[in-house]
């Protein structure tokens, strides 16, 4: 990642070392590697003069941020209590088997991380599942390879 802190230079040099802007910061550079490398969380300290723990602190409170890589696309499911009783943990199993990873791991190829969540606000339309954003309500088994692959043919 060495040639690649001019990236992360280029998202500090906007926050005009304003350390209160370090969310925004990690936020940037999430967005630009899809999780936060060490050696960007060691850049952000240096330049905002700022101790690494707090870098860290700030990356491992906020559940939106990831410190390991993830995939192209996220896949979050509901385990609500709503989503839960009309099938949600079957629904997340055949995730689990069509992905070959569990909750929290991303694909070898990088292309899909699976997250679990307990609510999503949507318990009229449960068992719930959300990819990059987008609500698929009243999930079924049936329902599940069309969305995958709908993702797999996208352009990252």
């Amino acid at each position: 990642m060495a040639g690649n802190l001019e990236k992360v230079n280029t998202i500090i040099d906007r926050y005009k070392d304003n350390a209160s802007a370090l969310i925004s910061i990690l936020q940037d550079i999430q967005d630009e590697y899809n999780y936060l490398p060490e050696e960007a969380l060691r850049e952000v300290a240096k330049a905002l003069n700022t101790p690494l723990i707090d870098i860290y602190s700030v990356a491992t409170f906020y559940k939106s941020f990831s410190l390991t890589p993830r995939g192209r696309h996220l896949v979050t499911v509901c385990l609500g209590t709503a989503c839960h009783v009309r099938g949600g943990r079957r629904i997340l199993g055949e995730i689990v088997k069509k992905l070959n990873i569990g909750p929290g791991e991303t694909t070898e190829d990088r292309l899909f991380t699976l997250e679990t969540v307990n609510c999503l606000g949507c318990c009229a339309i449960g068992p719930i599942v959300v990819v990059d954003g987008e609500y698929y309500g009243e999930m079924t088994s049936r329902k599940i390879d069309p969305i995958l692959e709908k993702y797999r043919h996208l352009n990252p």
